[in-house]
Order: structure tokens, then sequence, then C-alpha cells
């Protein structure tokens, strides 16, 4: 592997200089494009199948739930196995769940009505109307529909497991951080590109082309890792514990600050999940104007990716954090109270420039942080926090939104963001005190 430049660390470009980085780059903006396309088509299809909240959040239940039960498993996976090899089998796993949304939603008209789909039909419409919404019907695909969804995220938790832990296997230790914003940033240009492509692809060839463009992308993400060249650092065997990575974020007050900040900010400060309440009920927008709308917390964060890809490095990472969710808390806030189409735009993209920020502090946190025999492990109990958090949080504002509606829901959980940023800023001292993130070194394990 090249040794980098000495000004490589102020190079914005530097982790592109790594042939190997560029090629797991292009093949992760892909299949990120592809997840975000399916995240649109499936809230569309559901809400305009059963126009209910709850099924909305029940989505996000069935993608938390192989998290919360596989990460740490899998994490502990990633620090034994070859994380190269794991994440091309879980591409294939995310490619069949899409394949299988496919045929579900082209022929969800021509699914039998067999006794066992009549009885979760039926438990999915009892709990819609637990949560007070009357007359939801549920056909009998929805309950196969959320099946592939489950397969489709326990595949997620073993491919997020992996790949947190092989980006430091790409490059250099010098230009990690920057790595790290550009992952972010190229996130957040797929999530951009995603549900702009999805809302034209439903409006013109329907909903299952989404899913089918989500089986190419995760099929050409698995194409690039195939020619993706890394090393890594092997784990020491008395290491064997998987629950090590729990311990160890316990102990490390700056990364359990950041995961906390960031897992309440997702948990009750979403609002991505009542979109397609907001597109169809309040802002009286189509297909494409959800897709604008869903794209537009991307918009955000692309822009302030490259900002932070181009402007000098954080002095106080600390309070730029603790800022930053603030101004999401109040962004999010705005977008509940919003009833014009361009206000809530900007209001979603603001959430979004704002998380970004986040994102890029507490990865780098735990890759700078944590020993590479432990990244696994620690990614594991990140993903466990923050990505089922997405899902919860979907959950939480579905059934919200059903008890209180959807503006309640958004505006009572952007308050709550700016709640719980004073809590950990009281609680969490060490949070406040970061520094520049370059000057990180790693954490021991004892």
């Amino acid at each position: 592997m090249p040794a980098p430049q000495p000004s490589a660390a102020r190079d914005p470009y530097a982790a592109f200089r790594v042939p190997a980085y560029r090629l797991y780059a292009l093949g992760y903006f892909i299949s990120v494009l592809g997840r975000s396309a399916v995240a649109v088509a499936i809230g569309y299809e559901l809400y305009q199948r059963t126009h209910s909240a709850t099924a909305l959040g029940l989505v996000g239940l069935v993608g938390a739930l192989p998290v919360i039960l596989f990460a740490l498993p899998a994490g502990h996976l990633a620090d034994r196995g070859n994380r190269k090899t794991i994440m091309m089998i879980a591409q294939l796993g995310m490619g069949l769940g899409s394949f299988l949304l496919f045929l579900l939603s082209r022929h969800h008209a021509a699914v039998p009505a067999w006794p066992v789909l009549d009885r979760l039909s039926a438990a999915l419409a009892w709990t819609s109307r637990a949560f007070g919404e009357k007359g939801v019907v549920y056909d009998p695909a929805v309950p196969l529909m959320f099946g592939a969804l489950f397969l489709n995220s326990c595949a997620r938790a073993f491919g997020w497991a992996a790949r947190g832990a092989f980006v430091s296997n790409l490059i250099p230790r010098e230009v990690l951080t920057n790595a790290i914003t550009w992952n972010s940033s190229l996130f957040q240009m797929s999530s951009l590109l995603g549900p702009a492509a999805a809302g034209i692809v439903i409006a013109s060839f329907g909903v299952p082309a989404a899913y089918a463009l989500d089986v190419v992308c995760a099929l050409a993400f698995f194409a690039c890792l195939a020619g993706v060249r890394h090393t890594r650092v092997e784990a020491p065997r008395e290491e064997a514990d998987f629950l090590s990575g729990l311990r160890f974020v316990w102990r490390s007050k700056e990364i359990l600050g950041a995961i906390t900040l960031d897992l309440f900010a997702v948990l009750v400060g979403g609002a991505t999940a009542l979109l397609p309440v907001f597109a169809e009920e309040i802002l009286h927008v189509d297909a494409r104007g959800l897709g604008i709308l869903r794209a537009a917390p991307s918009l955000g964060a692309l822009v302030m990716g490259f900002a932070l890809a181009h402007l000098p490095p954080m002095r106080r990472a600390g309070v730029v954090l603790l800022w930053s969710v603030i101004g999401f808390g109040v962004a999010t806030v705005l977008f509940g109270l919003s009833e014009n189409f361009v206000l809530s735009f900007v209001a979603l993209a603001l959430t979004g420039a704002l998380d970004n920020v986040s994102i890029v502090v507490r990865h780098t946190l735990v890759q700078l942080l944590t020993p590479d025999a432990m990244r696994g492990r620690v990614g594991a109990v990140n993903n466990v926090f923050i990505n089922s958090s997405n899902e919860i949080g979907q959950l939480e504002s579905g059934l919200t939104a059903a008890l209180f509606g959807a503006v309640g829901s958004v505006v009572g959980g952007g308050i709550g963001v700016i709640l719980v940023v004073l809590l950990v800023a009281w609680r969490l001292p060490e949070v406040r005190q970061i520094g520049a993130l370059h000057e990180l070194e790693p954490e021991s394990d004892p």
C-alpha cells in the first residue's frame, strides 16, 4: 500500500488516491443507491395499499430486529473471519431479499389466501386498530413482504459489521478521517439520487422496478468487492468474547457519548418514516414529490460532506458535535410545523447536513479509538444502537403518529432531541472535551 504524501492529511481527496478504496467506494455508492430506492418503494407501496401509519412503523421493527439479534455475533465474525467475503455474501442476501420483494409486488394479487397468511394479516390489522386506525386491511402478500424485508435486514446486519471494520484495512491511518468523510458523502449522494430515481421509476414503471433496481445494485457491489485487495491485523486468540465490544464502548466515554447522541436523535427525531403521510395528507404531492422530500436530507448531508472534506480539521469536535445535534432537533421541529413544500424541503436538508457532522465525528471516534482487532465488535455495538435506532425510530414514528398525528410525532421528537443533548453534555463531560480528531490514538483493551 503506497504511503501518503506529507500533505495527505490536508488533501481533500487523499482517500481516492488509494486504488482499493476507489473500487470499494464505487461499489458502496451503487449499493446505497439501490437500498435507498427500496426504502422509498416499500414505504410508498405499503401506505398506498393500507393507508396505515402503523404499517410504516412495522417496517422499522422488521428492519431493527435482525440488527438487535445478530449485530454482536456479526461483529465477532467480522473480527474472526474474512471481512471481504462476509460483505460479498451479505450483498447476495440483500439482493435475494429485494428479488423476493420484486416478485411479491408484481404478483401480489396472485398470492393465495393460505390460512397462515390470513392469520398474519389479521394480526397486522389488529395491531393497526390497537393504535386507533380503523378499517385497515392487509392482503396476504403483506406478511410475505415483511418476511422478505427481514431476510434483507439479516444480511445487512452481517454486512454492516464487516463493512464498518473493512475501510480501515484499505487505506493508511493518516487519511482514515478523510475516507470516513467521503464514505458519509458517498452514502448521502446515493441517498440523494436513490429516492429521486425511485420516485421516477415508480411513477414510470411501477413499484416492482424499484426493487429490481436494488437487485442490480447489490450484484454490482459484489463485483466491485471481488476486485478489492486489503490487509488487516489478525486478532489475538484470547479476544474471543464478542461482548468485549460492549465493555470497550462503556469504558470509552467519548464513543459512548457520540453513540448516545446519535441513538436518541434518530430514535425520537426521525421524520423520514412519516414522509408518505406528510407527502399525501399535508403537502399534497405525488410519488415524485415524495422522492424529492426523501432526497432532501441527503442533499444537505452531501453539501456538508464536501464542506467537511475541504475545511480545516475540527479543533473542538466535541462542541461541534453537540451543537450539530441541537440544530438537528430544531430543524426537525421546523419540518413538523411546515405546511409548505419548499420550507419542508429546506428543513429536511438541514437535518441531513447537521446529522452528517455527527456521523463523521462518531465514525472517526470509533475507527481511531478502537484497535483494529476489535473494530468488528465495536462497530457491531455501534450498529446495534445506531442502525437499529433508525428502524426502531421508524416504529416509534409510525405508532406515535397513529396515536397523536404525524405533526405531533415529529415536533415532539425534535424537542426530545434537544433535551437529550443537554443531558449528554451534563452527564458525559468527556464529549465536550473531544478536541482535534486527527490527534486521537487507539485506546487499550485490557
